[in-house]
C-alpha cells in the first residue's frame, strides 16, 4: 500500500516549521539579554578572582612617596655594532 503525500500535508508541516522558527527567534530576543548577563557576570567573577591572586599582599605595600628600584639597567648600550656587514645589492629586471 502505497501513501502519497498531499499538498494540504505539505504546506502544514512547512508552517509547522516556520513558526517554530520564528518562535525560537522572539524567544531568543527575550532571554539573550538575561543569558548574556548572566555570563559576563560569571566572567567577570572569574577575572576578578585571578587578579586578586596575584595582589601583592597588604604588608608589602609600599608608603606613599616611597620609592623602591628593583633592578638595575645595565650600562651597556642596547645597540651592537658587530652585528654583521652591510651588502649593497641592485635589483636586475
Amino acid at each position: 500500500m502505497l501513501q502519497y503525500a498531499s499538498l494540504i500535508g505539505f504546506l502544514r508541516t512547512i508552517l509547522i516549521i516556520l513558526l517554530i522558527w520564528y518562535g525560537i527567534k522572539i524567544v531568543s530576543r527575550i532571554f539573550a539579554p538575561v543569558l548574556m548577563r548572566y555570563v559576563a557576570k560569571k566572567a567577570e567573577k572569574k577575572f576578578g578572582g585571578q587578579f586578586n591572586q596575584y595582589q601583592q599582599p597588604k604588608e608589602a605595600k609600599k608608603k606613599e612617596g616611597e620609592i623602591s628600584i628593583d633592578k638595575m639597567p645595565n650600562e651597556k648600550s642596547s645597540s651592537n655594532k658587530n652585528v654583521g656587514e652591510y651588502v649593497d645589492y641592485e635589483e636586475i629586471d
